[in-house]
């Protein structure tokens, strides 16, 4: 229990710092905060159970691309200003910084490892975006359909 509470306050945390530090609105540090950790909570959770490296990414940052949707709507902001802070979590610094570290002292093979580690996790969240557009675009279409059958 006591794993899952510092997951949760140190991703809060680390979201809204982020938050501070790209200047967006206050009144958006809470839903970003709560974005983050979900994020971070579905990351985490599919890590721990064996999940590949993409796949926990992608379903992470799919949940953090339809809460931002739905928070940008409700708060009346642009989505970015959720996406921004949610997914610092997940964004693979370390494995690039290590990847051109090992490129500096010639270790080529090692750097391109770590090289596609970035590029996959780059990959599964931009995946993941477009993914929780299209499902935006569904919803809306389904919701506009509804509205027109139930005027006619």
């Amino acid at each position: 229990m006591s794993e899952w509470l510092i997951h949760i306050i140190f991703s809060f945390l680390s979201t809204i710092g982020f938050g501070i530090v790209t200047n967006i609105p206050r009144r958006a540090f809470v839903a970003s905060g709560f974005t983050g950790v979900c994020g971070w909570l579905v990351f985490w959770q599919l890590k721990t159970h064996h999940m590949s490296l993409g796949g926990a990414n992608f379903w992470a940052a799919l949940l953090i691309g339809i809460l931002s949707i739905y928070f940008s709507r409700k708060q009346k902001m642009p989505v970015i200003i959720f996406h921004i802070p949610s997914l610092f979590l997940l964004v693979p610094g370390g494995p690039a910084y290590l990847a051109i570290r090992l490129f500096i002292s010639g270790n080529t093979s090692a750097a391109f490892t770590q090289i596609s580690i970035v590029t996959i996790t780059a990959a599964s969240i931009a995946g993941a975006f477009m993914m929780s557009n299209l499902v935006e675009r569904i919803v809306l279409k389904i919701s506009n359909l509804q509205k027109k059958h139930k005027n006619c």
